[in-house]
């Protein structure tokens, strides 16, 4: 074991995970829920003091987020949070809607009776939403959707949507405080937990299509009002300190 606890591969025993493993996971979730906002500096010796472990294990973990477009690494200035890439964004939400809209497809057709967790889940959404708490608003939304693959029988159709939705997560994070934006949601929600209720497989796929679709509309106006935050794809990302706090969408 390393200093700080963390557990180092290479022992045989199972469970245990490398130093650059648990380095990559906090720093991903930082950069993903924006508690490092796009184009901040990630500085190796101050992880390293935070995680109680040399640089190596902290320069193999900015290389991994590098190979996932979350980092962005310039020799000559330094390591950064990426920048959103605005021009991946259309690919990323029509490769999700997707693979969602077939997820809805086959809970309709299976597991139209078996739809009591998504109630249940759309419960905890509606308490947050009530409460604001926009973090655990989003975490559940991600549950609602890990749940309608479970029920199609596909859960690693789930698995592979996480990867595509990264720099998505990110973005979608800018448009939560919208005004009435997660009661939409939860609308939108709901029109996919009817369908999939009434075993109506052509209806829960349009409706998860229409919920998923939306962010297109949100595209153009989020990155005029927080473009510090994006590359928008004419090769002029370069390495910058992000404002603070975050700028987001705030709409009537």
């Amino acid at each position: 074991m390393t200093a700080g606890g963390i557990m180092a591969a290479g022992s045989g025993s199972s469970g245990r995970r490398t130093a650059a493993a648990v380095i990559r996971d906090a720093l991903r979730t930082e950069i993903v829920t924006l508690a490092i906002p796009p184009g901040s500096p990630i500085v190796e010796k101050d992880i390293a003091e935070a995680h109680a472990v040399s640089r190596t294990p902290v320069r193999e973990a900015l290389l991994k987020l590098a190979d996932e477009g979350l980092v962005s690494i310039f020799p000559q200035s330094g390591t950064f949070a990426s920048l959103i890439p605005f021009r991946a964004l259309p690919e990323a939400l029509v490769i999700r809607r997707s693979l969602e809209e077939t997820c809805a497809r086959l809970a309709a057709q299976h597991g139209a009776g078996r739809a009591d967790g998504l109630a249940r889940i759309m419960d905890e959404l509606a308490a947050r939403a009530d409460r604001g708490e926009r973090e655990l608003f989003h975490q559940s939304d991600d549950a609602f959707h890990a749940g309608i693959a479970e029920l199609a029988g596909y859960p690693g159709i789930w698995r592979f949507t996480q990867q595509v939705k990264l720099q998505m997560d990110r973005f979608r994070r800018l448009t939560l405080p919208q005004q009435g934006r997660m009661e939409r949601v939860l609308r939108e929600h709901g029109a996919v937990v009817e369908a999939i209720r009434c075993g109506d497989a052509e209806a829960a796929a349009h409706a998860m299509g229409e919920h998923l679709g939306k962010l297109f509309d949100d595209l153009d106006t989020v990155a005029a009002l927080n473009s510090q935050y994006f590359d928008m794809g004419d090769g002029s990302e370069r390495p910058r300190r992000a404002a603070s706090p975050v700028a987001r969408l705030e709409t009537t």
